[in-house]
């Protein structure tokens, strides 16, 4: 996957002060904020009282404590990320997107013994290495006759066309400075303007950013102080 790949969010940023307000984000960024709790910090934040949480995991977690089950795609997800034994799974491929650039695997060479059925017919050396030149158990001699290995057919499985993750996509969502998550409504922006006092929309800018691994490690950090 390319080093590059990244959630997308969209910053509501007042200009004067640059002070970010709140982010529109789509189900990735919210499934993967959701995921976090899968983590074994999940524990402990459940096991202190709301009023003791500190770092934005809190918030998150109270989030989706409140979040209504119509917009998940499972109770029994939303279950498991509130109550996390060590033996907890979430189907999500959120932290997957924020791969780093992994190398990719190189096909690896196989070699055999020259003398394979020429040294003698009736008896062929049907060994294989993947190390140049180990000597062959029957003649000992170098195996470096490169063969092809032929993998198994790659069975084309019917895709499952169901939503996968934990929360809906047919709605976007309002996340906050401390990561709590609400879904995105008309009103919802107008209450949070009238909030942060803002009479005048132009005093707002709009920009799109990037949500990758070295941001997660930054508020990942945060989340653990």
């Amino acid at each position: 996957m390319a080093s590059n790949s990244k959630l997308k969010l969209k910053l509501l940023i007042e200009k004067k002060s640059q002070k970010v307000l709140f982010a529109e984000a789509g189900k990735d960024v919210v499934d993967f904020l959701f995921s976090l709790l899968a983590m074994p910090i999940g524990s402990v934040i459940k096991l202190i009282t709301k009023e003791s949480m500190t770092g934005c995991l809190g918030a998150t977690y109270g989030s989706l404590e409140q979040l209504d089950d119509t917009y998940l795609l499972s109770t029994q997800t939303k279950s498991h990320l509130l109550n996390p034994t060590s033996s907890t799974t979430v189907s999500t491929n959120s932290l997957l997107l924020l791969a780093t650039n992994a190398p990719v695997d190189k096909l690896n060479k196989y070699y055999t013994c020259p003398n394979n059925g020429s040294y003698n017919p009736y008896q062929f050396h049907n060994q294989v290495t993947d190390a140049y030149g180990t000597a062959c158990p029957t003649c000992r001699k170098g195996m470096i006759m490169e063969v092809e290995f032929v993998a198994r057919p790659i069975v084309k499985q019917e895709e499952d066309k169901g939503e996968k993750g934990i929360v809906k996509g047919v709605v976007t969502y309002t996340v906050m400075d401390d990561l709590s998550v609400m879904p995105m409504s008309t009103i919802s922006s107008i209450t949070l303007l009238n909030r942060f006092g803002i009479k005048d929309l132009s005093t707002l800018q709009e920009k799109t950013v990037g949500l990758g691994l070295p941001e997660v490690c930054g508020f990942v950090c945060t989340c653990e102080e």
